[in-house]
């Protein structure tokens, strides 16, 4: 069966990715209408996809041939569209900006919590295939993962150039994500965090490198916990291009029971065992941007409603919170829930 699909702002991604993926899942979506604040991308797109472009944004989530609303990219009027669909009962698909103020992104989640809508969060990292793959070698070949180095480097953001932000302030959303990446690849909650940043005067304040150190306990089958170290880091002026590409590590390395993998997202992935080294071919599996829309799609036509993303962000905030507590007091900082 297939959703009426409208789609809210077309971002950076939409010619590369987004517009390839829905294309590649017309048999489960069919956009019915566009709305972009750039009149003429939005008249581009509906047309490409035999769509209708829309002005505004309420109007549209209250079509009667609209099921599910896709915020792809960044617009002016930020979460409201996710509201207004809250209130015409549509389901969301969330690749745009949250807001940056806990209590306000606190009141936008209980929003679609009471609202009863499914609702997906973009996250990019858990889906790819890599990291698919990965899941499927600790069950199977690697056993329990003892260590974890999640690492992102990235360049110095231009004059003209804002930092890349979707949501907690100055956090960035790759900070965010490297959280939840490292709590779904070792399928427990960390119990504490201790953290430290780096800030340069130039930055306003903002930290030009953050690093934190996650506990994670053991479970029934082994009493020994599992470490995970992030690391986020821009502290290399962006005009250093040769700087940046030179041997940047591994996206993430885990350490296991019985092997090592090491990871570059969507689809790089080379792990070592007693054996020695294997090279996994991922090119061929579903892009990450179409596993992400399927799992919308399925969780939207389910008749048990998922909110497990709002919940992960919701957990992955908490953390990064946390390491915020612990780059002021020096100590580590209990994350435990209940």
């Amino acid at each position: 069966m297939r959703l009426g699909v409208a789609i809210v702002g077309l971002g950076d991604r939409w010619e590369g990715q987004y517009l390839p993926a829905i294309r590649s899942l017309a048999d489960r979506f069919e956009v019915r209408a566009v709305c972009e604040q750039v009149s003429l991308r939005a008249a581009r797109a509906a047309s490409e996809l035999h769509a209708e472009a829309v002005d505004g944004f309420r109007v549209m989530t209250g079509r009667e041939d609209v099921d599910a609303v896709l915020c792809l990219g960044d617009q002016w009027y930020g979460a409201a569209p996710i509201i207004a669909a809250c209130d015409a009962g549509k389901a969301v698909y969330s690749a745009a900006s949250l807001p940056a103020c806990r209590s306000q992104l606190s009141q936008l989640f209980n929003r679609v919590e009471s609202s009863g809508i499914a609702f997906m969060a973009e996250l990019a990292r858990r889906h790819a295939p890599a990291t698919v793959r990965l899941k499927e070698l600790i069950a199977t070949q690697l056993g329990r993962p003892k260590m974890l180095f999640c690492h992102h480097r990235l360049p110095q953001p231009s004059d003209s150039c804002k930092r890349s932000v979707r949501t907690a302030g100055s956090d960035s959303w790759d900070l965010l994500e490297m959280v939840d990446w490292c709590r779904y690849v070792v399928n427990r909650e960390p119990t504490s965090v201790v953290s430290v940043h780096h800030t340069s005067r130039c930055q306003d304040q903002l930290s030009d490198y953050q690093m934190m150190s996650l506990d994670f306990p053991g479970d029934e089958d082994s009493t020994t916990s599992t470490l995970a170290q992030i690391s986020y880091g821009q502290y290399i002026p962006s005009t250093w291009q040769e700087a940046v590409a030179f041997r940047p590590p591994a996206a993430l390395q885990v350490a296991c029971e019985h092997g090592i993998a090491f990871i570059d997202p969507p689809t790089n992935l080379v792990w070592f065992d007693e054996a020695g080294r294997h090279q996994e071919s991922l090119e061929n599996e579903r892009p990450v941007d179409e596993s992400m829309l399927l799992q919308f799609h399925r969780s939207t036509m389910s008749l048990i409603r998922r909110m497990g993303s709002l919940q992960d962000i919701t957990r992955a905030l908490e953390i990064v919170d946390a390491a915020a507590r612990s780059q002021k007091t020096g100590h580590r900082v209990s994350t435990a829930t209940g």
